[in-house]
């Protein structure tokens, strides 16, 4: 029994989930939570402060509606399902985002759900305010530019611009991100939170900031126009033009705002002014223009006058924490700049350690080069020394042999000059021996001729003596021996005995001439046999001379000396011809 009671007495509970721009949330709530409960229960998890700007919305036959904060939650036409999901989302927006935006986590919310519109073309952007909508996105989610971090193409998967745009030009998707990236690259040392506000400042100005649009009728068969409603007030526009209202009534100057069914009555502050009125055929949407009227209106109203406290202490804690964001920022920029100094340093220390690394490598490359290079060297060195020494050895040798050649060149010259000089004597004493050889020639001829005469004297002295002989013989052979033998011979003995006897006894003149003649004779075998002596010496001579000459001509040749004067072998043997003539003819 007491385990049932526990049992019935456990409050029942139901499943939700709570989706806001950026994050998922589910929670477990109790039946007899209100909408307030777990609106407060969703702001508390996100630790949101502005609460008033915001609601849980949900969906009930394709309208939108949001939650009511004094009333049971179960008890509202939210939907069946479990989980049941809402969506939590800025309801209301401000004039003036800078002022009326204090907290860091309402920026981003706002600058997430205004990008989301834009995006979604639920809010009208033209392309240039696209582009710089764009590049503080970008700001906000990649921080400052870096070029040689964010390469060409980092964009890609980003959604940065309204399809609308986007085929609005024939631009490539590269060419969109060249100019989202010019401007990105403009907006350096922007944090993120500042780089939302300044995305929500220029969002603020656009046309369809922050309006609800609602069909309505102004009578009940007019045609179809729209409400629209924002923090300014309540604007009238065609069903075409969501841009510039034909007719809007700003909340200070609207007096009441009532409505009865499908009925919609504006009355003016000013009652000289007529009473406007419309209508809605959607009971649901009535509700919601009614509520968003009362809410901006409270809002507007509430802009005018003096903060609570607690907008008074947020916004002074805002102020702290922006002024110490900004303060940890520029530590934090000053830290990023050191560091990055630091870094920069560092790696210039690196490529310096490289390059000193480098050049240490090159330098001992280039030492060892040069060790090897100076091993070499000495080795040429040492081999050029041996060379050297080589060739002052071959130096000398080739001084030794010059100046033997010069020797034998001077040598060479004597014994040119002196065989020219026995060249010379020769051909004098060849022309001599000519000289001598015609003169003996004449000589002979004369002697020849002398001879002639002798032996024709002789012929007639032995004719004479003959003759005389023959008158003497008998007589003297009778006194002196017997008769010789006859015949030739003895006939000749005869003859010279008689001419010995006649030249010895008989003729005086005879004697006398033959002893001449035989002196001349052995004069001239004397003569010619010394003749013939000076001849053999002189071709001797002349032979040894050819000799030396042809060994000289040979050395001239091999040493590149010019050849020795040529002697005509005519003149140097033409006494020699003429002696040899002269004793072949002896």
């Amino acid at each position: 029994m007491s385990i049932l009671g526990l049992k019935k007495k456990q409050p029942k509970t139901f499943k939700v989930k709570v989706i806001t721009m950026d994050a998922e949330m589910e929670f477990s709530c109790e039946v007899k939570w209100k909408g307030k409960d777990l609106f407060d229960l969703v702001c508390r998890t996100i630790g949101l402060r502005e609460t008033w700007f915001f609601g849980l919305r949900y969906t009930v036959k394709d309208t939108h509606a949001w939650l009511k904060p004094d009333k049971r939650v179960l008890d509202q036409e939210v939907p069946k399902d479990s989980p049941i999901t809402f969506h939590f989302l800025a309801k209301f927006f401000p004039e003036k985002v800078e002022e009326e935006l204090v907290q860091e986590i309402t920026q981003h919310l706002f600058f997430l759900q205004v990008k989301k519109q834009i995006l979604d073309e639920e809010i009208f952007c033209s392309p240039e305010a696209s582009v710089l909508l764009a590049s503080y996105a970008v700001q906000a989610k990649y921080g400052d530019y870096d070029p040689n971090f964010h390469k060409p193409g980092f964009l890609a998967q980003d959604e940065l611009l309204p399809k609308r745009v986007l085929m609005q030009y024939q631009m490539t998707p590269e060419m969109w991100e060249e100019k989202i990236t010019a401007w990105y690259a403009e907006h350096r040392n922007i944090a993120r939170d500042e780089a939302e506000m300044e995305y929500l400042k220029i969002a603020q100005d656009l046309d369809m900031y922050g309006v609800s649009y609602f069909p309505i009728t102004q009578n009940k068969r007019d045609k179809e126009l729209l409400l629209g409603v924002d923090a300014q007030g309540l604007h009238i526009y065609s069903p075409n033009s969501k841009l510039n209202p034909n007719k809007s009534f700003p909340w200070s100057g609207i007096r009441n705002i009532s409505y009865s069914e499908k009925e919609f009555t504006i009355k003016p502050l000013d009652k000289k002014k007529d009473v406007f009125k419309f209508y809605s055929s959607q009971l649901r949407v009535n509700k919601l223009i009614l509520q968003l009227c009362i809410g901006n209106h409270d809002l507007f109203m509430r802009r005018r006058k003096v903060d609570s406290i607690e907008v008074q202490q947020m916004k002074a804690q805002a102020k702290e924490e922006k002024a110490r964001k900004k303060m940890e920022r520029q530590i934090l920029a000053r830290e990023k700049q050191m560091r990055e100094d630091a870094e920069r340093a560092k790696e210039e220390m690196e490529r310096r350690l490289f390059q000193l690394q480098d050049e240490a490598r090159m330098a001992n490359e280039a030492l060892l080069r040069s060790e090897e290079t100076a091993d070499l060297l000495a080795e040429k060195a040492q081999i050029a020394e041996e060379e050297a020494k080589l060739l002052a050895h071959k130096a000398a040798e080739a001084e030794q042999e010059r100046q033997r050649l010069e020797v034998t060149a001077l040598k060479t010259k004597e014994e040119h000059r002196l065989m020219e000089q026995k060249m010379r004597e020769a051909e004098q004493l060849a022309v001599k021996l000519v000289e001598q050889s015609e003169r003996r020639s004449k000589e002979a001829d004369h002697l020849k001729q002398d001879l002639n005469e002798a032996k024709d004297a002789e012929r007639r002295a032995k004719q004479k003596l003959l003759e005389i002989t023959k008158t003497t013989y008998p007589l003297i052979a009778a006194y002196s021996s017997p008769p010789p033998p006859s015949g030739p011979e003895n006939m000749e003995m005869q003859l010279e005995m008689a001419t010995s006897h006649r030249l010895d006894f008989k003729d005086p003149d005879m004697k006398r001439l033959s002893m001449e003649i035989e002196r001349e004779r052995l004069e001239y075998m004397e003569k010619s046999k010394h003749l013939q002596d000076q001849l053999k010496e002189l071709k001797s001579e002349i032979e040894s001379l050819k000799l030396e000459e042809q060994q000289q001509a040979g050395i001239y040749n091999l040493r590149g000396y010019a050849e020795p004067p040529y002697v005509p072998h005519s003149n140097r043997n033409s006494a020699y011809m003429a002696q040899m003539a002269f004793f072949e003819e002896v």
